[in-house]
């Protein structure tokens, strides 16, 4: 397990903690309002008029939104679940140190399908079934491969086929962005007022302002995609980050320009 997956692991992890913690203030909830709804009577009316009416009311509030925070809790451990099942099925990140490896491995079964489908569908033009049987493919998926569709289309659709191959492009495209990235060095410049860095380790091109940055900078940062970091941030300072991409490395020479002129009204 490399440093991002172990983050990723802890991740999953104090989500599923927090989970659980939300379920047992649910339980307990609930338990305190079905103990509070126990004592008053079963069908028992609010007595209108009566000296205690006021008291009653307030009381049936308090049992009404003690069940309510109950439910609430319980759904917040439903959705903390499912965010915890949800970290790192999200597909390869670039944050992760075998992030090219990976999704060279990705490429090649892309590559892989691509060409069992384009092959299929020559066998389909010239009816051979026995060499689609030899490819691996079941009677039963022959038989499917030779229905039509809604369209009258047989095999793998048209679609089928550029999607295939648009999905490689991308990948190949992002393996040839990740490498240009990855022979990259950190770099550290000064600017007016903040100093912008490139962190090859931590993935992340940083804006660290000398003080709190002014709203018009904070606009400019989020209308850019770099975000406020509070574990980046030293006290009386405020770093503004994005994911190391060549996106990120263009638009942060772009916003250097527009802080100079920003930052010194010139």
């Amino acid at each position: 397990m490399n440093k991002y997956e172990a983050k990723q692991e802890a991740r999953r992890a104090r989500l599923a903690a927090r989970a659980a913690h939300a379920r047992s203030a649910a339980t307990m909830q609930y338990t305190r309002a079905e103990t509070m709804a126990s004592v008053i009577p079963l069908g028992q009316p609010i007595l209108r008029g009566h000296h205690s009416e006021g008291r009653d009311r307030r009381y049936r509030e308090r049992v009404h939104a003690t069940f309510g925070k109950a439910f609430e809790l319980h759904d917040t451990a439903t959705e903390l679940d499912r965010r915890a099942e949800a970290v790192g099925k999200g597909g390869v990140s670039g944050d992760d140190p075998d992030a090219i490896p990976k999704l060279t491995a990705k490429l090649d079964e892309l590559e892989a399908r691509h060409e069992k489908m384009k092959r299929t569908n020559a066998l389909i033009r010239r009816a051979d079934r026995a060499g689609l049987e030899r490819m691996g493919y079941t009677a039963a998926a022959i038989d499917a491969l030779f229905r039509p569709d809604f369209a009258g289309r047989i095999g793998f659709a048209s679609y089928e086929i550029t999607n295939s191959g648009a999905n490689i492009r991308r990948v190949r495209d992002r393996i040839e962005a990740l490498k240009k990235i990855a022979e990259r060095t950190d770099r550290e410049e000064e600017g007016h007022g903040y100093t912008y860095r490139e962190d090859t380790e931590d993935n992340r091109a940083v804006f660290l302002f000398d003080a709190k940055a002014a709203k018009e900078v904070r606009d400019l940062m989020k209308r850019n995609a770099f975000v406020f970091s509070p574990s980046r941030s030293p006290v009386g300072k405020s770093a503004y980050v994005r994911k190391l991409t060549a996106n990120a490395i263009n638009t942060a020479k772009w916003l250097r320009s527009q802080l100079d002129e920003l930052l010194t009204g010139e």
